[in-house]
C-alpha cells in the first residue's frame, strides 16, 4: 500500500513543517510493517511538499494509525495534508532488484457501483446451497 499526502506549506512556516514532517516520517518509519518512506518539495513549486510512505499492507497502515506515537505526532500533520485521497494500492511497481512486479486489485471491480449485500449489475444471484 502507498499513503501520498501533498502539503501546502508557506515560505515563513517551511523550517517548522520540516521540522515536524521530519518527526511524522520517523514514528512512522518505526511501526511495523511500514516498508519505507520519503519526505519531499516540489521542485518547480517549492510550497508543495510531499510525505510518502509504503506499507505491507492496509492492516498494517491502520495499524501504525492507531499506534499512540502516531496520533501524537504524525496525526496533526497529516490534519494539514492538501483534502484528497492519500491511500493508493500498488498496481504495477520495478526495482532495480526485483524488476516488474504486477499485483492482483484488492479492490472489487464493481466498488463504485455495488454496496454490501447488493449485486452488481448483470451479476448472477450467488448459488444457495441446501
Amino acid at each position: 500500500m502507498l499513503v501520498v499526502t501533498r502539503y501546502r506549506v508557506a515560505p515563513a512556516d517551511q523550517q517548522a513543517f520540516r521540522a515536524d514532517a521530519d518527526a511524522a516520517l520517523r514514528v512512522l518509519a518505526a511501526r511495523p510493517g511500514c516498508t519505507g518512506g520519503t519526505l519531499g518539495r516540489a521542485v518547480d513549486e517549492p510550497d508543495l511538499w510531499t510525505l510518502t510512505t509504503s506499507w505491507a499492507s492496509v492492516g498494517a497502515y491502520r495499524r501504525a494509525l492507531s499506534s499512540h506515537d502516531v496520533k501524537l505526532v504524525a496525526v496533526p500533520l497529516m490534519y494539514r495534508a492538501v483534502d484528497e485521497a492519500s491511500a493508493y494500492e500498488p498496481l504495477l511497481a520495478w526495482t532495480p532488484d526485483g524488476g516488474f512486479v504486477e499485483t492482483v486489485p484488492a479492490l472489487a471491480v464493481d466498488i463504485g457501483s455495488a454496496a454490501p449485500g447488493e449485486r452488481a449489475a448483470g451479476a448472477a444471484p450467488p448459488e444457495r446451497s441446501g
